[in-house]
């Protein structure tokens, strides 16, 4: 009799178990499933700098003398680095979490891209709620500027409002969900909209 019993809490706590971990693979599913209900937008623009001068130090003409040794080096040399924080949001409108495990993106400046790479850190999107994912953007702008000279470097970082958005800025994403141990992305690439007004 001990032995019935003890075999049928086993198998209860077997089918306890594995309900459980049903029940999580379903919310999994659900959570990979409605981040295709997410919109995607390009919040903002910050931390601006180029060939290591602050792109506010170079729209309101504060410039060190090191600044402008810097860009005019930048210039002479036809290298001129790029590094700014990208950050997009993300914003579930339903009553269900949605879920990313990994970000890809490419980066354009006057149409032409410029950068790309991955975000692999993973975000749950909860219902009725809006994620910003921050994405740290290295590039060198030399080929782009070296033509039209240090006026167009000007030009490009007067082009940042004070909201952090510029028009010569865009950025296509391509989320991706993992399933198991497979990742799938979305089919294709989904070109973000600049928001208006202040974020």
């Amino acid at each position: 009799m001990k032995k019935i019993t003890l075999v049928l809490a086993m198998a209860g706590c077997i089918l306890l178990t594995s309900c459980d971990v049903l029940l999580q693979v379903a919310n999994q599913m659900s959570s990979v499933a409605n981040l295709a209900n997410c919109d995607f937008a390009l919040k903002n623009v910050s931390n601006v700098s180029v060939a290591g001068v602050n792109v506010k130090n170079l729209t309101k003409g504060n410039l060190s003398a090191m600044d402008v040794v810097k860009l005019v080096a930048a210039y002479q040399t036809k290298q001129v680095p790029l590094a700014m924080d990208v950050n997009v949001d993300i914003t579930n409108p339903t009553t269900t979490q949605a879920a990313m495990t990994a970000l890809d993106w490419i980066l354009a400046i006057d149409g032409s891209d410029m950068a790309n790479g991955v975000s692999t850190k993973a975000y749950t999107i909860l219902p009725s709620t809006t994620t910003t994912v921050p994405l740290g953007v290295n590039t060198d702008l030399g080929n782009l500027f070296s033509k039209q000279g240090l006026e167009s470097l000007k030009t490009f970082a007067s082009s940042f409002t004070n909201e952090g958005i510029s028009s010569k800025v865009g950025l296509r994403v391509k989320p991706s969900i993992s399933v198991g141990n497979q990742q799938i992305p979305f089919p294709n690439y989904i070109k973000l909209e600049k928001k208006t007004g202040k974020s």
